[in-house]
């Protein structure tokens, strides 16, 4: 009987603080931030009315999302715009879009 290969895990510390980022994205309105944030660099103002949602709803969903290293921001002027610090949730919406369509 040949021996099982070793299996080669993440570890669940590590995959706690993934739980935790992914539930941060478990959000329509943060999954289209994201999606927007992918093709360019946004000002908070501008996220909510995408989202239909006040400004300081919006200012909450990035600060969450900012905790968990996957946006970041820039002052210019009077106004702050964000955009994606994590490459990979370009991966993450890629999935995210192949299986629930875009522009639906």
């Amino acid at each position: 009987m040949a021996a099982k290969t070793k299996l080669k895990l993440t570890g669940l510390d590590a995959l706690n603080q993934a739980a935790e980022c992914l539930r941060t994205l478990a959000h329509p309105h943060r999954l289209r931030m994201v999606q927007m944030l992918l093709q360019g660099r946004y000002t908070v103002g501008e996220l909510a009315e995408a989202c239909d949602i006040p400004s300081h709803m919006a200012s909450e969903h990035l600060r969450l999302m900012q905790r968990c290293g996957f946006l970041a921001a820039e002052k210019e002027s009077r106004f702050v715009y964000y955009t994606i610090a994590e490459p990979h949730l370009a991966d993450i919406m890629t999935c995210v879009e192949g299986r629930f369509g875009v522009g639906n």
